[in-house]
């Protein structure tokens, strides 16, 4: 009998360094916590800025089963790619023209994990309300499991915690991404559904958000747009959190976690 379903997931992968990191530390957070399943949002894995064939199977190399992203998944040479795999998720609130899936359903060991991505709303796109899409998705998954998570990437920490509030106890947990800073607000609601407004980033310790703090700084300062480049020097961490569900799909234990190397 099916006793727990634990589950690993990945902050923001930011470029290079959050690869890196990736590689050093999730063998170690494996022999750790054993998890069945590992999730990491990747939609700045490739060069700060979006993702590629190369870089997504990169990743899954390192035991990561399913990838979820956000706003800047839209590279057009990715499409291909996109539209073939159900591992690798965009958000689900996008037009039903948008290429590939914004959730899937993943089985390993004989156990279903149903998994949702979705973007807010507030400063960001005018797309679906991932309020109406996330909660009539979470009922057709839970037809198959009970195992739901949903990565909510959102600038809003209001919409993160409002979306947490209205599917407690009908997903298993929810996941906020995107602003690479880890919030300390963890907890599991009092439906049973695991949450946390920002679960962190992978990639430079010293940096803004993943990027080079001089060029982020000149950006503030002259109010004039630009590319940010990568931060690839100095110390890389791992942020993320560990769940555990029970057999009805009701999270018992969040652990987050931070890793410095």
């Amino acid at each position: 009998m099916l006793n727990k379903v634990k589950l690993i997931f990945l902050g923001d992968i930011v470029g290079s360094s959050g690869r890196k990191a990736v590689k050093i530390f999730l063998p170690e957070l494996t022999k750790k916590f054993n998890p069945d399943f590992v999730i990491a949002n990747a939609e700045n894995a490739a060069g700060g800025y979006g993702l590629t064939e190369k870089v997504a199977e990169e990743l899954f190399s390192y035991g990561i089963n399913i990838l979820t992203s956000g706003n800047h998944i839209w590279k057009r040479q990715f499409f291909p790619y996109l539209q073939k795999t159900e591992r690798v998720l965009r958000p689900a609130n996008y037009g039903k023209n948008a290429p590939g899936k914004g959730w899937t359903i993943y089985s390993k060991n004989n156990i279903k994990l149903g998994v949702i991505n979705l973007e807010g709303r507030i400063f960001m796109r005018p797309l679906e309300n991932p309020f109406v899409v996330g909660k009539n998705l979470a009922e057709e998954l839970r037809k198959e499991t009970p195992f739901i998570v949903i990565d909510f990437h959102a600038e809003a920490t209001s919409e993160k915690l409002g979306l947490g509030y209205f599917l407690d106890g009908l997903v298993s947990a929810i996941i906020g991404t995107h602003t690479h800073v880890q919030t300390s607000d963890e907890r599991i609601l009092s439906k049973g559904t695991g949450y946390i407004t920002d679960v962190g980033m992978c990639g430079a310790v010293d940096s803004i958000i993943g990027m080079k703090i001089e060029q982020a700084l000149e950006m503030y300062l002259s109010m004039v747009p630009r590319k940010l480049e990568v931060e690839k020097s100095g110390k890389v961490k791992v942020e993320g959190i560990y769940l555990e569900f029970n057999e009805k799909g009701k999270t018992t234990y969040m652990e987050k976690f931070r890793l410095i190397d």
